[in-house]
């Protein structure tokens, strides 16, 4: 084996075990540090609280695996759920046709994002998931009057609310209905992602997208796709919070995106696109869900807090630029714009 060969190795094998042997060791960290940590009720309050980032993170994962992202998809999951809950409580309307509005609502502005950058040509979905961010979070805000709707019926808080049993003296009675919710979809996005043409189409964008052009594959069409995704993805993360708080925030989408794009790069995810896979993504979400459980055991306050997730999101693009050879690409790159001028 060359040298080459056994780095791209290397990369790999660093690409799949990085996030699982970081959560080892976080875990040994915070079992030491905080003796609530290993507990029972501790371990499924993480299994609770990390549902609603999971949802986030699989929309994120298939954006950045064509080499986009969506900034918005925080605000996204706000204003679907103030739609759903708009209809269901100021409207009155059935709780089970709400639902179904407050995702529709989370795809189409999805949708919206995935033809700004495809249809109106917008360089970089940076620029326009940025715009529609603060575009959905004012429609938030102004559709509440900037206050909380309450309330909540019961069929909407279920899937937030609720416990796979009835029976709280039984395991089942303990695990959330969300964490059930966010495996089975995790399995269908390894599905979808592996073994449908759309799946395969994705990596197929994010790994080259000039060569997928033309080889047939609908790049404008795979490019709004996942967009729709992830609106729906943040629909559905939305409807869990709003079970579980009982109300619908119109600020309660504030940054989640750093989370998702966080657990995402930590879980293998290239920005560079083309490489990436669920369970990676879960790792991900694991992992920044412990650091933020492990630091409000230990009284950290959530200023520091948020700098220690910027620091990590930080990180985690550094290793995907040394992972990928993101650093000989820039050099190439370079190179390229030398000659240009000479």
């Amino acid at each position: 084996m060359n040298s080459k060969n056994a780095s791209a190795a290397a990369r790999d094998i660093f690409a799949k075990a990085g996030p699982v042997v970081a959560l080892i060791i976080m875990c040994v960290i915070l079992s030491v540090a905080n003796k609530n940590f290993l507990t029972s009720a501790n371990l499924l309050n993480v299994s609770r609280q990390m549902t609603i980032n999971g949802f986030l993170s699989l929309g994120m994962m298939v954006c950045i695996l064509t080499a986009g992202i969506d900034l918005s998809v925080g605000f996204t999951m706000t204003l679907s759920s103030v739609v759903m809950a708009i209809c269901a409580v100021k409207l009155g309307w059935n709780p089970y046709l709400s639902l179904f509005i407050g995702v529709v609502t989370g795809m189409f502005l999805g949708l919206v994002n995935g033809l700004l950058l495809t249809k109106c040509k917008l360089p970089h979905p940076f620029i326009s998931t940025m715009a529609t961010q603060n575009i959905y979070k004012g429609i938030a805000l102004v559709a509440t009057g900037a206050t909380p709707i309450a309330s909540i019926p019961p069929a909407i808080k279920w899937a937030g609310a609720n416990f796979v049993s009835s029976d709280p003296s039984t395991f089942l009675g303990k695990v959330p209905v969300c964490f059930v919710m966010m495996i089975v979809a995790y399995l269908a996005f390894s599905i979808f992602l592996n073994y449908t043409i759309l799946g395969r189409h994705i990596y197929a964008v994010g790994g080259n997208m000039s060569a997928a052009r033309l080889s047939g594959v609908n790049v404008d069409y795979v490019r709004t796709m996942v967009y729709v995704i992830s609106g729906f993805t943040a629909a559905i993360g939305g409807i869990i919070l709003t079970g579980r708080t009982n109300a619908a925030y119109p600020l309660s989408g504030m940054l989640m995106e750093n989370d998702a794009i966080a657990a995402v790069i930590i879980g293998g995810t290239s920005f560079f696109g083309g490489k990436g896979n669920t369970l990676g993504t879960f790792s991900g979400v694991v992992l920044i869900t412990v650091l933020r459980n492990g630091l409000n055991l230990l009284n950290v306050t959530s200023d520091l807090q948020t700098i220690v997730i910027g620091a990590v999101i930080l990180i985690a693009v550094f290793i995907d630029v040394v992972r990928s050879g993101g650093f000989a690409k820039v050099k190439r790159l370079a190179k390229e714009f030398a000659k240009e001028i000479e």
